[in-house]
């Protein structure tokens, strides 16, 4: 059975996998998820933030302030070498479980 915390980190999957073209700000983040998964995911900020503080901690992702298109000032975060082997990783590790979970639900409906 998958732990808890596995199934949490999916945010964690979405922001490295929404990083891995170019550096983003926050909004970046969130308007790119919810657009990838045609608007069926939306991510609040009081879940967004603490994760990217954790991402940048555990030197997976480097940010920089720099002003936006808009004229703003804004914290850009990037993936680091670290956190594309990680995202590597943790995309094959949803893949299987996406598979198991997919033929549970399969063998589960006979």
């Amino acid at each position: 059975m998958a732990r808890r915390d596995k199934l949490q980190g999916s945010l964690d999957l979405l922001i490295l996998r929404t990083l891995r073209g170019e550096p983003q700000h926050g909004y970046g983040i969130t308007s790119q998820i919810q657009a990838w998964s045609d608007g069926e995911l939306e991510v609040e900020e009081g879940s967004l933030y603490p994760a990217l503080h954790r991402l940048e901690r555990d030197e997976l992702l480097t940010a920089e302030w720099r002003e936006t298109e808009a004229g703003r000032r804004a914290k850009y975060y990037k993936l680091t070498r670290k956190g594309r082997k990680h995202l590597e990783a943790e995309l094959k590790r949803w893949g299987r479980l996406s598979s198991a979970i997919a033929l549970f639900l399969e063998r589960s409906d006979a």
